[in-house]
């Protein structure tokens, strides 16, 4: 489908409240509203003139009875719907005075972190969701090089300074690949989720996932049985639908940025990006040439956060 030039183009402002026990605050949409019955984070649209943060301030005072204050931001997603063009900016709120009440008749409910997915919700609140719960990088491996236990060392720093999501990728020719890849999951299994590139079989007997290439995906009915997580590879908008309608949890998408692995690839750059990631509702890493100095530039745009071999990797040389 053409991008419509003729949408409505509208921003909203969303906060997010937790309490005491470390719940979130979700609102439920009533009346004639789109979607109604689907729960959110509470805020509404930015009016002309307005800033996010005073949007956002008056929106809880009239849905919620609390005066808000507005702390930063932690992701904003662009989502394409039939008859508009949102993005949905979403910040911390860091204090609240009163007590959150539906003042416009809907209902409200406090959920604990680990029961948000239970809920359902519109397309622009999921990845929301993802942000507050799943890592915001996701690392992966370089070749092996001569040395199998200075690879296996590196991996080790890289999950000890606060790796938690790695795709175990080694090129398929590499005669040690199967050993190592037994030697990873053993070490690290229990305390990073491990995602085995393109492997369904291997990943499937290991209890580990699988992380699969983008031509592969698109060859798949249906989401491979008996692994532990499912991501993929995607660079086009066919790709990213076909990851969520087979049941992905997440992919990555690139190359924002030129990359010596794939020189001559098309590049998207972030707005490409943020073009692409309006058509889709799962959580994705952005990928090609970023490290961590990218993970703002990232979540502006709609990135669960990073993607990264060389910007992730201990011992590479990092950009910046």
């Amino acid at each position: 489908m053409p991008d419509q030039p003729d949408l409505r183009h509208i921003h909203v402002v969303a906060g997010v409240i937790t309490d005491a026990r470390g719940r979130y605050l979700l609102n439920r949409r009533e009346g004639n509203r789109d979607l109604v019955g689907l729960w959110e984070f509470p805020g509404g649209k930015r009016e002309p003139g307005e800033s996010s943060e005073q949007a956002l301030i008056r929106e809880l005072h009239e849905e919620l009875g609390v005066v808000a204050q507005v702390g930063s931001r932690i992701i904003q997603v662009p989502q394409r719907y039939p008859d508009k063009h949102l993005v949905l900016e979403v910040r911390h709120i860091t204090a609240l005075e009163g007590r959150p009440r539906g003042h416009e008749g809907q209902a409200i409910t406090w959920v604990a972190p680990e029961k948000l997915h239970r809920y359902s919700m519109p397309p622009a609140d999921l990845p929301v969701v993802a942000a507050l719960a799943q890592p915001d990088r996701y690392l992966i491996t370089p070749a092996l090089g001569d040395d199998v236990q200075a690879w296996l060392a590196a991996l080790e720093r890289a999950i000890a300074s606060g790796v938690q999501r790695v795709q175990l990728r080694l090129p398929g020719s590499d005669p040690r690949r199967e050993a190592v890849l037994r030697l990873a999951v053993e070490q690290f299994k229990h305390r990073a989720q491990l995602l085995i590139n393109r492997d369904v079989a291997l990943a499937a007997e290991l209890g580990v996932g699988v992380h699969l290439g983008s031509e592969q995906l698109l060859g798949l009915a249906q989401r491979p049985p008996l692994v532990a997580a499912v991501a993929a590879s995607c660079h086009d908008r066919q790709q990213l639908q076909a990851a969520q309608a087979l049941g992905c949890d997440f992919v990555v998408l690139g190359p924002v940025r030129p990359t010596a692995s794939h020189p001559g690839a098309a590049v998207l750059g972030w707005e490409g990006f943020a073009a692409l990631r309006a058509h889709c509702a799962l959580p994705i890493y952005a990928l090609g040439g970023l490290d961590m100095d990218d993970l703002a530039a990232a979540r502006d745009h709609g990135a669960q956060g990073i993607a990264a071999i060389a910007g992730l990797w201990p011992g590479r040389v990092i950009r910046g």
